[in-house]
């Protein structure tokens, strides 16, 4: 079983981790000072929830259409191009006294290009670590993502305040979009796509959707994705940490820290599941998918901080099931549709978290917060379940997607 020593010895993934490591802590910045900017113009908190909304959503429309460039062209280039261009969004966003309808048409555009690098990246890091060291690749990059939204969720105001304002923020993100751009240009190999000739496709526009359809057309793949898609439900305790901190009696010192406790115990789990061996991995994706709900409907009576943030922390830990599911669903692609299948799923996750996040707030409305929370996880658990008889099915087929596209293609 390979370990992290062994992982982080191989040049193009440190450079990988290092461009992903760093930008992702300028996003998290931009995010808070996004949402201080606009409430400091507009002292409405639904425009500013709108705002951050349009930093999850757009990605689910614009995924099937873009994602498929991944596997055309060396997503090297891909990444470095996509880097550039948010980096020019983004220093635009921080030229002061941006109108507002503007600064939120330029969110729009750099959130839709989220999914094109993400479906480079994902679909490069199976080339660049092989075997186990994949598995163990994945979890530290889910690790490290999940100690950077635990650092921009609480310091994330007092960097904006230090650095002097929300546009220097947002200035400094366009700063680390250039540097995970030059760490890409000359820290990797262009990486192209098995197939690619470099030439774009005849039809376009089937091209692209052509993720959609592999993934949709494969209950494996299907049930897979699902499950991905599944941890949207699994973040209400981070769209009610406010309301659920006044129902408990808690009071406002302690939101950052209900905020952060399934984060931190994503972080934990994340690190664990990189020793799971690979026959287990299968074994143990799903009742861990199922179990990640469970210490959340335990909170429906709101218990005490410490015991929330204990079992909101648990939840978190087995939420990291994703891992799991993603080294396999990634595993069962052939490199030349990877970017595509992958870029869909990413979408799929991003818009996914949105959903979660307006229906825990929305079901706040009608319940006690804890309630919200409660009926929430209980979804997803049962999801969950549903899923699994898919799975179990899917073991009945004649093999993943893949192998049949390419056989069709082979007699076509």
């Amino acid at each position: 079983m390979a370990g992290w020593r062994e992982v982080f010895g191989v040049p193009e993934f440190r450079t990988l981790w290092l461009a992903q490591t760093q930008s992702r802590v300028g996003d998290q910045l931009a995010r808070v000072a996004l949402a201080l900017l606009v409430y400091e113009r507009t002292d409405s908190a639904g425009l500013t929830a709108l705002v951050y909304a349009l930093t999850l959503l757009p990605p689910l429309v614009t995924a099937p259409l873009l994602a498929g460039l991944a596997d055309r062209y060396s997503r090297r280039t891909v990444m470095v191009a996509v880097d550039v261009a948010r980096a020019a969004f983004a220093g635009l966003m921080a030229i002061p006294g941006m109108p507002l309808p503007l600064l939120a048409a330029l969110v729009v555009a750099m959130t839709c290009l989220q999914p094109l690098f993400a479906a480079a990246r994902n679909a490069t890091l199976p080339s660049v670590l092989t075997g186990d060291r994949f598995a163990v690749g994945l979890g530290i990059v889910t690790a490290t993502d999940g100690l950077a939204q635990v650092a921009g969720f609480t310091a994330g105001g007092l960097v904006v305040v230090w650095a002097g304002g929300p546009n220097v923020a947002l200035a400094a993100n366009a700063v680390t979009f250039l540097l995970s751009a030059a760490l890409l240009r000359w820290g990797l190999r262009p990486h192209r796509p098995g197939g690619a000739d470099g030439v774009p496709a005849r039809r376009p526009s089937g091209f692209a959707l052509a993720g959609v359809r592999l993934v949709v057309g494969d209950r494996r793949l299907l049930g897979l994705v699902s499950l991905i898609w599944l941890f949207g439900l699994y973040l209400a305790p981070e769209a009610l940490a406010a309301p659920y901190a006044a129902q408990i009696g808690a009071g406002t010192s302690a939101v950052g820290l209900l905020m952060a406790a399934d984060v931190a115990g994503s972080v934990v789990g994340a690190a664990l599941v990189t020793r799971v061996r690979p026959p287990w991995r299968d074994r143990l994706t799903v009742p861990l998918a199922v179990a990640a709900g469970l210490p959340l409907v335990a909170t429906v009576a709101g218990p005490p901080l410490p015991v929330t943030v204990a079992l909101w922390a648990l939840s978190g830990l087995l939420a990291t099931y994703m891992v799991l599911a993603q080294v396999t669903f990634t595993e069962e692609l052939a490199d030349e549709v990877r970017g595509r299948a992958i870029g869909f799923a990413s979408a799929g996750l991003q818009s996914a978290q949105g959903v979660g996040v307006l229906l825990a707030g929305g079901l706040a409305e009608l319940m006690p917060p804890s309630v919200a929370v409660a009926a929430c996880a209980a979804a997803g658990s049962l999801g969950a379940v549903l899923i699994w008889a898919t799975l179990l099915r899917a073991r009945d087929g004649t093999g993943p997607a893949v192998r049949r596209t390419e056989e069709r293609r082979n007699h076509a």
